[in-house]
């Protein structure tokens, strides 16, 4: 039997696992190539994934909220069944070599010669009386264990939409040889019925007092929180900062931005101005635009340049602009502009993710003068802008020093001490400065 492997694709350069959302295919059902298999969630975006094959899902190894690392086997497709979309593969449970001792599906054929026997085992593993969804994994759990089907409806489920898991069921099991009503130890037959427990109810995390509300983070508070803490781990972290006169940005910014998007269609903000500042100054110190893999320095070529987005959910996400360098000022405004209402809208696609070598972060939004933000692994520097604030500040004229009120805004840079120094990392974001201090006013539009 020809048979094809679904693996945990590698949805970026940094990604090394994902979270399977939910298989939209069963075993036992047909499947066309590139007909969506499954859904998987990152730190980064939700994505979709095609089938590898045409043929019949035979098995899954892994279920709903499982964290897979890439590359590993999730699935079998046998590509000679194509034509059988009736032939269910019946299940029971072995052991998976898998990490966290997952417990993966293997055919009944293999143990259960017997047709009748196989056609009981395949009833109680595939509940038809049920609307209930369960797993292969559930169910072949239940089959093994004699569990019937109105008790299985009773067992509260913690996985999404208040699915059945694994760890659901063995709590169950556990739980009922823990509470099972005791008989009389006496030799005669007992009269006493045995007590089912029918139901597990979900654990409660004690509080010290009623005045504390328990929220658990969902999963993509979960992955970022993950991402941030491994790349603690992983980079030797400095962050110094620049004050910046960003005076001519706003006066420019607010003369045009009504012809700008009369003409254009595009709202003008400041993100894109920042990022031309910053894709200038990566071609001038190209040693900020790296990654380490191991012993060695990868220097980017491109210079793609991620803008951290924050989302309704109050998560962030990293849409990157790809060779931010080639683009003029309305290129990146209308890639900016569409960059984020995609994000916001969770329309993002997995290669508007992939591939950032720097990341920009705008504190300011939040009316933070100044920020130290963590680097987004495997690049080895972030920038943060603050809020623009009018100050006074002294400005050199052929007259003398002279006191004027000035749009003022810091520039922070955090980077990886292993591989950025101090006078590349200050020298790099002093020129981000003067790229923004130098703006051109009487540029068109």
């Amino acid at each position: 039997m020809a048979q094809v492997e679904v693996l945990m694709p590698k949805m970026g350069e940094s990604i090394t696992e994902a979270t399977i959302i939910q298989w939209s295919k069963q075993i036992g059902d047909t499947i066309e190539n590139e007909e969506t298999l499954l859904e998987i969630a990152t730190d980064k975006v939700d994505s979709e994934i095609p089938a590898p094959s045409s043929g019949v899902l035979v098995e899954t190894f892994y279920q709903a909220d499982d964290v897979v690392a890439v590359g590993t086997v999730i699935g079998i497709i046998s590509t000679e069944m194509a034509e059988k979309p009736n032939i269910i593969k019946p299940t029971v449970a072995k052991m998976n070599p898998a990490p966290a001792a997952e417990l993966a599906v293997t055919s009944v054929e293999e143990s259960m010669p017997n047709a009748t026997m196989k056609v009981e085992v395949e009833k109680a593993a595939r509940p038809s009386q049920s609307e209930r969804f369960y797993t292969p994994l559930v169910r072949s759990i239940a089959a093994k264990e004699n569990i019937d089907i109105a008790t299985l409806n009773n067992i509260n489920g913690t996985g999404k939409d208040n699915r059945v898991t694994k760890n659901d069921i063995l709590a169950f099991l556990d739980n009922r040889k823990n509470t099972v009503s005791t008989t009389t130890t006496s030799n005669a037959p007992s009269t006493q019925p045995t007590q089912k427990i029918t139901s597990i109810p979900k654990p409660v995390t004690p509080s010290i007092n009623g005045d504390i509300e328990i929220i658990e983070m969902d999963r993509t508070r979960r992955l970022i929180a993950d991402h941030m803490v491994r790349s603690k781990q992983t980079s030797a972290h400095v962050t110094s900062f620049v004050e910046v006169d960003v005076t001519d940005i706003v006066n420019w910014r607010n003369q045009v931005k009504g012809a700008f998007k009369e003409k254009h269609q595009e709202n003008i903000t400041f993100t894109p101005i920042f990022i031309e500042a910053v894709a200038k100054a990566i071609q001038d110190f190209p040693l900020i635009n790296v990654s380490v893999e191991g012993n060695n320095i990868l220097v980017k070529k491109a210079i793609n340049i991620g803008m951290a987005t924050a989302l309704p959910s109050g998560n962030l996400i990293v849409p990157v602009i790809k060779n931010a360098n080639q683009l003029n000022l309305f290129g990146l405004t209308k890639k900016v502009n569409e960059l984020a209402k995609r994000a916001r809208a969770n329309e993002l696609k997995p290669a508007d993710v992939q591939g950032g070598t720097f990341t920009l972060t705008n504190v300011g939004t939040f009316g933070n003068v100044m920020g130290t933000p963590i680097i987004n692994q495997p690049q080895v520097a972030i920038m943060s802008v603050g809020a623009i604030q009018k100050k006074p500040a002294v400005l050199e004229t052929e007259y003398g020093d002279v006191i004027a009120i000035r749009h003022m805004m810091f520039i922070s840079l955090s980077y990886d001490h292993r591989v950025v120094d101090g006078m590349l990392g200050g020298s790099f974001l002093r020129r981000v400065g003067d790229y923004m201090e130098q703006f051109d006013i009487n540029q068109k539009i």
